[in-house]
């Protein structure tokens, strides 16, 4: 493979981690960022900054210490103990954002289909599993496939959105105002939403940057997957902005706007965000059986059955409970995460040795 696919394989991987349930369907966008209105719209490029920096950050020592999960990162960043700690709260978070993919599931093909949530949640769980048992290589390449297709839908969503009339902007704000909130500050809103984000990826980010060819490869796979996100963030809260007098209180707001559109495209939109739940899912279970027992073994293959299992039996809480209950306690754990990260990225500058970190 050529080092520019590598690259792109990387990125599209990255996002698609990072873009599950919540993102996709603009509900973690809404209450990390358009709630707060006008100024979510700053917390969206204060936040794709912080992405971009980490993402790199995280890629390249994965691909330093030849990273098979997120253990041997989190070691070097934070020495035995302390990185004990964070290795059990990032190991028991991957299987707890599982849990909020399955339920978003659950919550888009009600709300598109009218099926009940548990089916819905059933049909990715069973998906999700199957998924898993395949080879890292396998999983890597299904995560990135889906990734094009959901900027391809957002494009053109937040396109018609900024193109036809909307409400003005005191009553955008006024709109805003009454929308749940991820945070009570719209900086400290960007950052928690970076900082569960990095919570979240940082383990799957480790690993493909493990497995990346050379440091360039792994550099500017990191550094491109942030941009992406970015852009993606920029253009959801955009458009959730400029129609927020009409997706209040609705598990899957995008879904919404697209449906607005056309229902075609509504169509077209839940089959992509149901793809993206399906790879934040795989994404996050691979990580987190990977981290207990070596991948591609018959151990591993029992394991995921059995967590994806439990998974959906926590998924049943609801989605918009989960997204406001699990994401903000996380956002603060990671805020320690997100700081020794970068600087141990710039100690290995430092000093190339990966004991040196």
């Amino acid at each position: 493979m050529s080092p520019m696919k590598e690259v792109f394989k990387i990125a599209g991987a990255f996002v698609g981690v990072i873009v599950g349930a919540g993102f996709a369907s603009g509900q973690e966008i809404l209450q990390f960022f358009a709630s707060f209105g006008s100024l979510g719209l700053v917390g969206c490029a204060v936040a794709g900054v912080v992405f971009v920096l980490l993402s790199m950050a995280f890629s390249t020592m994965g691909q330093r210490l030849m990273a098979n999960s997120h253990k041997e990162v989190i070691t070097a960043i934070l020495g035995k103990h302390l990185g004990f700690v964070f290795d059990l709260l990032i190991t028991f978070f991957l299987f707890a954002i599982t849990v909020v993919m399955l339920a978003g599931a659950g919550s888009l093909l009600h709300q598109w289909l009218g099926v009940p949530e548990v089916w819905g949640s059933v049909i990715a769980t069973v998906a999700t599993v199957l998924i898993v048992c395949l080879d890292v290589g396998k999983v890597i390449a299904f995560i990135g496939a889906v990734t094009p297709l959901l900027m391809l839908m957002t494009i053109i969503v937040a396109g018609y959105v900024l193109m036809t009339p909307h409400p003005d902007y005191e009553a955008l704000q006024a709109a805003a105002q009454t929308q749940p909130k991820g945070a009570s500050n719209w900086l400290v809103a960007a950052l928690l939403y970076v900082s569960y984000n990095t919570v979240a990826g940082m383990p799957f980010l480790v690993i493909m940057g493990g497995r990346a060819s050379s440091r360039k490869v792994a550099l500017w796979g990191g550094i491109l997957g942030g941009l992406l996100l970015s852009v993606l963030m920029l253009l959801i809260t955009s458009a959730m902005y400029l129609r927020m007098d009409t997706i209040g209180g609705l598990s899957m707001p995008m879904l919404s706007i697209a449906t607005q559109i056309s229902p075609w495209l509504g169509n077209l939109m839940s089959l992509v965000i149901f793809g993206m739940i399906l790879n934040t899912a795989v994404g996050m279970l691979y990580a987190f059986m990977a981290r207990i027992v070596p991948a591609n073994t018959r151990q591993f293959r029992v394991g995921t059955a059995i967590a994806g299992v439990v998974a959906l039996g926590g998924s049943f809480v609801g989605f918009i409970t989960l997204v406001g209950l699990v994401y903000p306690i996380y956002g603060y754990i990671g805020f320690v995460l997100m700081a020794l990260g970068l600087i141990g990225w710039v100690r290995m500058q430092r000093n190339r040795q990966p004991s040196a970190i």
